[in-house]
């Protein structure tokens, strides 16, 4: 079966060619609104209360348009422009400057991002950028790990608060054109986060933005005269740059953002940056809502008027019910109520938006039978024994696109209540990868079997390498298709035995645990690296009283077996950018034996498949 919704009236047309570009809609906004506040950044370095950084629609549109004209001089249209500047305004300003130079903008990030230095050099070597656009602070370090890591060519590094800008910006405003451009260009490659396998540049046309962005402004009702955007999310990451710098452009209202850090370091900043802003638009991952009940207690709480944030957009699976709850009864004296969070999928294939719960609507929790939905059943129950069923929420309904749930062997769409493998079709779906046209056909070149038009090739699908299931209509996603975990011929998976796990034991860290799979003797078996708590001062003292606990919940809630267990020290189960635990990458380091001096090759399985 599939689901389908579209745009309202009116919203539901293409842009005219002038318009169907974020540089359009930016010149458009600084000729009808010149003096409207665009970007704010909150700078939490600098003050305790984030000093303010404010730019205007066509003070911004004037920085674009000299950055342009500096990228042009310097050969950069058609080529690819990384964008390795902090968080902050100049990121804005040299992502949308690359746009209207007509090169292919490259969102990424600055060295100094902890964990992630083996994903930028992966990026930078594909990419191949003809110019590095970062800030002179960070000048000194892009230079040294270019250098260091022998990364192919000599692209130009330009400071995008440098000297060289702020004298082109000091000047006339430059009333040349942007670059020709069509939609069906590509304007930015979106490396994905790196979860389950090497980065790859998603190629995102200009038309998959503006599309992505009128559907999410649909989905969520945003108003230009009601609502701003306020987010911490990184603007390399596909959630963070279309919230956070596209739906602003294109809807032309007011963005707040912030660093990552300010967030990580005190996320009740985060929050009274929303009682701030009536009408804020808003979205995290699912641990940050975590975070905040968990940390944000007591007289941190005290004057946080949330009452009036219109949107708050949970846009990591697995979004997890028991997080929905928590955090909206922790902050329900607050304003918050459950119609503001708004459970969401998305991927960087789709440029990110695919479907949202209903405006007006609390979100949806299901329970269905668990043994059942390892066989690739969704059957609902109600009243069941603890230990029996799996609730999953919904991710609601597709805006503008299709969605239909498959069969991934028979290429067959199934019916509500089935299992497969998620296919999306709609204008913002990606045309590719960058330089990889076989995985590009194979993934964005995907047919249904049983629909003569797919089969004559008319039209194609993205297959997302997502599992899920349609129930009344709604998508439920239940997981990647290469996390499951085969035991025994039932499904198993991984979020599932983590949310398990967490709660075996005080002393385990409470999003910070990966379950895996490994082949041993042809069978696939269980293993769980779990960071144990910072107050442990004596982890071998606790690891066998933790073991025993994880074990026995493990096999009481899932009828699993622990082939091995692995209790590791703080900050080493790594994650991807977007903060979701990298299974893949954590059974890479189990293997190489990062967490003991010698691995059991026997023991680890260490033949099984990637």
């Amino acid at each position: 079966m599939s689901a389908r919704h579209d745009a309202p009236p009116g919203t539901e047309q293409t842009p005219t060619a002038e318009v169907d570009t974020l540089v359009g809609h930016l010149a458009r906004a600084a000729a009808v609104a010149p003096d409207d506040p665009a970007f704010t950044f909150a700078d939490f370095t600098a003050e305790s209360a984030g000093r303010r950084t404010v730019l205007t629609w066509s003070a911004l549109d004037h920085r674009v348009r000299a950055m342009a004209g500096i990228l042009t001089q310097a050969g950069a249209a058609g080529e690819r422009v990384a964008i390795v500047a902090p968080q902050g305004l100049e990121y804005v300003i040299g992502f949308l400057g690359a746009l209207r130079a007509g090169a292919i903008a490259v969102p990424l990030f600055p060295p100094n991002l902890p964990g992630h230095d083996e994903r930028l050099a992966s990026a930078l070597d594909d990419a191949r950028p003809a110019c590095l656009l970062t800030t002179n602070s960070s000048r000194a370090a892009i230079a040294d790990f270019c250098t260091g890591r022998r990364l192919p060519g000599s692209p130009r590094t330009i400071a995008v608060d440098g000297a060289e800008l702020g004298k082109a910006a000091a000047g006339p405003a430059d009333d040349a054109a942007p670059a020709l451009v069509r939609p069906e260009d590509c304007a930015y490659l979106q490396y994905t986060s790196g979860a389950t396998r090497t980065p790859s540049g998603v190629e995102v046309t200009h038309a998959n933005v503006v599309a992505n962005v009128q559907q999410g402004v649909a989905a969520f009702d945003i108003q230009r005269d009601r609502n701003q955007v306020v987010s911490w999310l990184p603007l390399f990451h596909d959630m963070g740059l279309v919230i956070a710098v596209a739906t602003p452009v294109v809807g032309r209202i007011h963005s707040l953002i912030t660093d990552p850090l300010a967030f990580l370091q005190q996320p009740v900043r985060w929050l009274r940056l929303l009682a701030e802003h009536p009408g804020a638009v808003t979205a995290a991952p699912n641990f940050a809502y975590d975070y905040c009940a968990r940390r944000v207690q007591g007289e941190h709480r005290d004057g946080l008027a949330l009452g009036q944030v219109s949107v708050m957009i949970s846009g990591s699976e697995p979004i997890r019910p028991d997080t929905v709850s928590r955090f909206q009864q922790a902050f329900a004296a607050n304003g918050v109520t459950p119609e503001m969070i708004r459970p969401s999928y998305g991927l960087a294939e789709a440029t990110v938006f695919v479907s949202t719960s209903p405006t007006g609507q609390a979100p949806r929790v299901t329970a269905f039978d668990r043994e059942l939905l390892g066989k690739g059943t969704a059957r609902p129950v109600a009243g069941a024994a603890p230990g029996t069923f799996t609730e999953l929420v919904s991710c609601g309904r597709p805006v503008g696109q299709e969605v239909v749930v498959v069969d991934a062997e028979t290429r067959r769409r199934l019916p509500d209540g089935e299992v497969g493998e998620i296919w999306v079709r709609g204008p913002n779906v990606a045309r590719g990868y960058w330089r990889s046209p076989g995985r590009s056909a194979e993934t964005f070149g995907a047919v249904l079997a049983d629909d003569p038009s797919d089969v004559a090739g008319d039209r194609h699908w993205l297959r997302t390498g997502d599992l899920g299931v349609l129930h009344d209509g709604c998508l439920y996603v239940t997981g990647r298709i290469k996390d499951l975990i085969i035991i025994d011929g039932t499904n198993h998976y991984p979020q599932d035995i983590e949310a398990t796990v967490q709660e075996a034991h005080a002393l385990i860290r409470y999003d910070h645990v990966a379950a895996f799979a490994l082949t041993v003797h042809d069978e696939e078996r269980l293993v769980i690296v779990a960071e144990h708590s910072r107050q442990i001062s004596d982890p071998g003292a606790e690891r066998d009283a933790v073991a025993r606990a994880v074990r026995d919940a493990v096999v009481a809630g899932h009828g699993a077996a622990v082939h091995d267990f692995v209790l590791a020290p703080p900050g080493t189960v790594p994650r991807t950018s977007s903060g979701k635990v990298a299974r893949s990458a954590c059974r890479r380091r189990y293997l190489a034996g990062t967490w003991t001096d010698r691995v059991d090759l026997d023991r680890a399985g260490a033949g099984g498949a990637e």
